[in-house]
């Protein structure tokens, strides 16, 4: 008994002397306006700042020993927030993990059909979050956008940023938000009581912070997560290399491989598979949030995004951990946007916002109520190995091999999730668009179809009006896919609808001939 005391006591004091290492001091509120009524009722945005600090001894942050201290001996840090918060919540928060400075959840799940909100949008668009209760909370922790982090002196008279603190923000923010009553000074944190479990998202640059996130341990405070669930956009493989000091003005995570730069170092040099990252995290006792993944068509061709299934070596693919599911959306593109005027072809415009909003929703059953998403539904793939048109393997992983979605014999990738876009297409999705650069690899292309048989030239495909007996037979074929995606799980009753009137409304065929007598 005796030495069970022991053992409780001290696992106490290593709990306690966590604590003390790192959390939010000061929350600083400087603008509360309304953001507009909702199926959940009256949102608030508060917009301010939180001040932190870190124990110069605390975890697994390079050269924060080394950075200035305050007047308790530790080192602090400041960054921006943005909270939304509704009158009546549905316990959930989500923490949303800015890209370069621009928020991403509004983009991600709040667009309307034919015009995507592009990052940095903060208005409310279609209300999606809010009609569902969501509080949200933009967390900005990137040198020069937003996070002011500690610094030092180095050797050479350089001042050089505690980059990795990026991590320690939203740890310490996510976990504030959701646990405590008040910050140091006694102000009330305006969402004390209100909270049951929290969810991060990130997109690309995001989604690699949130796994490198949880390799590194920072998805626990005082031995609970900090996460319940991730959802996770479009982050290929690989992780985002913070955890250094630089030099700044800008940020060590603003980079990544391209086409121009195949070898850019730090993101595909160590850890590529989710499954890699879980069994670290498990491995040292944490209880691994669940996790949707999701990639787009374009990720494969652009982002090496088939090393994060396969890992380092051969073309199998690695199994996933039971708190893991990845969805591969069938001719999607890594960015949807209206224009890319310095690209050859036309930019991919494959809607998968209604996917983001359906998964958001699984994973948020899954995490409140273990109510298993759809299962891991994915492209197959080929080697791509040699194809100029496809980002290849890095130089330090020589067994690695790159491959790309089989696709049909229009060109539209087969498998994966099946939008009724791709499943009753109009033309080819998730083309490589031109020239390669890192904009125009990333939103990839959109092909039409040709009207007639006679207007298709030397293009082999079939004709809208070869694939197509008239209107109603499109209109008809795209409500039957929508009803399977949404039997699948993978888009919501109101996307459904919303996708079948946009065929109503568009007819391919131009409109249709009047019936019966004028009125």
């Amino acid at each position: 008994m005796k030495t069970s005391r022991f053992i409780v006591a001290g696992l106490l004091l290593a709990c306690l002397g966590q604590a003390a290492q790192a959390k939010v001091t000061r929350l600083e509120i400087t603008s509360k306006q309304p953001y507009g009524s909702f199926q959940a009722g009256d949102y608030v945005r508060w917009d301010g700042r939180i001040v932190g600090e870190l124990a110069p001894d605390a975890g697994t942050i390079p050269d924060l020993d080394k950075a200035m201290r305050n007047a308790h001996g530790m080192v602090e840090y400041s960054a921006r927030v943005i909270l939304f918060m509704p009158a009546n919540g549905n316990g959930a928060l989500l923490v949303d993990v800015p890209n370069r400075g621009h928020a991403y959840a509004n983009a991600l799940y709040n667009s309307p059909r034919g015009l995507p909100s592009q990052s940095g949008n903060l208005e409310p668009g279609t209300g999606f979050l809010e009609d569902h209760g969501f509080t949200a909370a933009e967390v900005y922790w990137e040198l020069g956008q937003g996070a002011d982090l500690p610094s030092f002196t180095d050797a050479q008279g350089k001042q050089r940023f505690v980059e990795g603190v990026g991590f320690a923000i939203v740890r310490d923010a996510a976990d504030f938000l959701a646990h405590a009553a008040a910050d140091s000074a006694g102000t009330p944190n305006p969402l004390a009581g209100t909270i049951s479990r929290v969810l991060a998202v990130g997109k690309s640059q995001d989604g690699r912070f949130l796994k490198t996130f949880l390799l590194n341990g920072f998805n626990t405070v005082d031995g609970r997560s900090v996460f319940d669930g991730m959802h996770v956009f479009v982050s290929g493989a690989g992780l985002l290399p913070i955890l250094r000091s630089g030099t700044g003005p800008g940020s060590s995570a603003d980079g990544a491989p391209s086409f121009a730069e195949p070898e850019f170092p730090g993101v595909h040099d160590g850890v590529l598979t989710i499954g890699e990252i879980v069994a670290k995290a498990e491995a040292r006792g944490e209880v691994a949030p669940k996790m949707l993944l999701l990639n787009s068509t374009v990720d494969y061709l652009s982002i090496r995004a088939s090393l994060g299934r396969t890992g380092a070596t051969g073309t199998v693919d690695l199994p996933l951990p039971a708190n893991v599911r990845m969805y591969d959306v069938a001719g999607a593109s890594h960015a949807t946007v209206v224009k890319a005027e310095t690209c050859n072809l036309t930019p991919g415009r494959l809607d998968w916002a209604p996917v983001a909003r359906a998964t958001l929703l699984r994973l948020d059953d899954w995490v409140a109520a273990n109510v298993a998403p759809p299962p891991t539904t994915l492209m197959p793939l080929v080697s791509a190995k040699g194809d100029p048109g496809v980002l290849q393997a890095p130089k330090n992983l020589p067994d690695a091999v790159v491959q790309v979605p089989q696709r049909d014999a229009d060109g539209n990738p087969v498998g994966g999730v099946r939008m009724p876009d791709i499943a009753v297409p109009l033309g080819v999705n998730g083309v490589q668009n031109e020239p390669l650069s890192f904009t125009c690899s990333l939103v990839g292309a959109y092909q039409p179809f040709a009207q007639t048989k006679d207007a298709a030239g030397s293009d082999q495909r079939p004709s809208l009006a070869e694939r197509y007996k008239d209107n109603a037979d499109y209109v008809n074929r795209v409500r039957i896919a929508a009803r399977e995606a949404e039997t699948a799980g993978f888009l919501l009753p109101e996307d459904a609808a919303v996708i079948v009137n946009a065929a109503v409304a568009a007819p391919i065929f131009g409109p249709a001939a009047p019936s019966g007598p004028p009125r």
